[in-house]
């Protein structure tokens, strides 16, 4: 019999693949530099050298089956040091090749998270606004996912929701900074203060509580401030990486979990990551891919290109009279709609070609994220169009 859990799934698509989907078809009926397509979040500025030459070279220079063999199931040990000695130098920790497994970005690196520091019927929290597939990583795990209600003021953590939806069965904290669908990167005094409550919550109930740390957007970074590194303020951290957004290589999915070396049993939670592995078939990322991220671990893509087109957008928002919160990373920006309905908004938008995604599904009613990982001369396009919607539409 066919598995009826994911056929239910089938009517429950991804709402930010519908509404790309429509766009390509939009863009086939009117050329796709009309359609201002702000849906996914693809990265769109070009891949660093380091990582296409070292691709190169080691397609010319290695042997075949060095190359294309089998990698060891907890990763290439030679990356593995590397991704632990930048990350020491980066940001003051001391990772070892053990404590670092290598996954298929960073959707791989949550998965296995997840069922490391979790079992059926544990609950995990995760503070809204968040990125809708959170939901079937947590749930499909046999854990329950359970949404602290975002704090809109300033999108940090809504920490009186969260301790009043603690209790025995809370196994994890899922976080995510710099924030999809947000923008929003949370601050030393929101991370100090998340580590303090699940130090003393995980005394309360004897057992600990785990922080996984989703940061694919951590090079991302606005207005010259540094993102806090979540493992430095709470020892029982798995951070969770990919490679997609700084070395704007989405497809290659490259990623890896880093375990806090002081989080309960740290020197053996990688090696059951390996053993999660044969049960969901994961096996490693290639062994190609391994070699060329492990040459540009500290490179990234020109990330300038999206805070110019952040503030292009932010600037418009508020001079039109959104209420948004500027955004401190990541390619998004999530304004309020002008109207309670942010399903029916989003699709107001759509007779002007304006493609945003309502945030019903990420926790935030009311609001839309709009996706600015295009070129400036698009961003640049769109804001006459945005202005035109809102005054026609809304009379701002």
């Amino acid at each position: 019999m066919i598995n009826q859990h994911y056929l239910s799934m089938l009517g429950n698509k991804n709402i930010i693949r519908v509404l790309s989907e429509y766009a390509t078809e939009r863009a086939k009926e009117i050329g796709y530099e009309n359609v201002f397509d702000f849906t996914l979040g693809n990265p769109s500025v070009p891949t660093p050298e380091s990582f296409n030459n070292a691709a190169i070279r080691f397609l010319q220079t290695m042997k075949s089956r060095d190359l294309h063999g089998y990698s060891p199931s907890l990763g290439l040990p030679g990356v593995k040091e590397k991704v632990a000695a930048s990350l020491n130098r980066r940001f003051g920790m001391d990772y070892t090749a053990g404590h670092i497994f290598p996954t298929s970005g960073c959707a791989g690196a949550i998965a296995h998270a997840l069922r490391a520091v979790t079992v059926p019927g544990e609950d995990v929290l995760v503070p809204a606004p968040f990125f809708t597939e959170y939901t079937p990583y947590i749930n499909d795990t046999g854990a329950h996912i359970k949404v602290v209600p975002a704090r809109f003021e300033d999108f940090q953590v809504n920490f009186e929701a969260m301790e009043e939806m603690m209790n025995t069965a809370t196994a994890a904290v899922l976080i995510n900074s710099p924030n999809n669908p947000s923008g929003i990167a949370y601050s030393e005094d929101t991370l100090i203060r998340l580590s303090e409550l699940l130090t003393r919550k995980s005394e309360e109930y004897g057992h600990t509580i785990f922080l996984i740390s989703d940061e694919p957007y951590r090079e991302i970074s606005f207005d010259n401030r540094t993102i806090p590194y979540p493992a430095k303020y709470y020892d029982h951290t798995l951070t969770c990486y990919s490679f997609s957004k700084a070395l704007s290589i989405p497809g290659e999915r490259i990623g890896y979990v880093a375990v806090n070396p002081r989080c309960e049993m740290g020197d053996k939670l990688v090696a059951v990551m390996g053993q999660i592995s044969r049960g969901i078939g994961h096996n490693c990322p290639t062994s190609l891919i391994q070699l060329a991220m492990a040459e540009a671990v500290d490179d990234t893509a020109e990330l300038s290109i999206y805070e110019t087109n952040m503030n292009l957008l932010y600037d418009t928002f508020v001079r039109l009279g959104y209420r948004t919160v500027r955004p401190g990373g990541t390619f998004y920006i999530m304004p309020k709609a002008l109207e309670d309905d942010a399903v029916a908004f989003c699709q107001k938008a759509l007779k002007y070609d304006l493609i945003f995604v309502p945030c019903d599904a990420f926790g935030a009613p009311g609001y839309f994220r709009v996706a600015y990982c295009v070129d400036t001369e698009k961003v640049e396009r769109a804001l006459p169009a945005i202005e035109r919607f809102t005054k026609e539409v809304y009379g701002k």
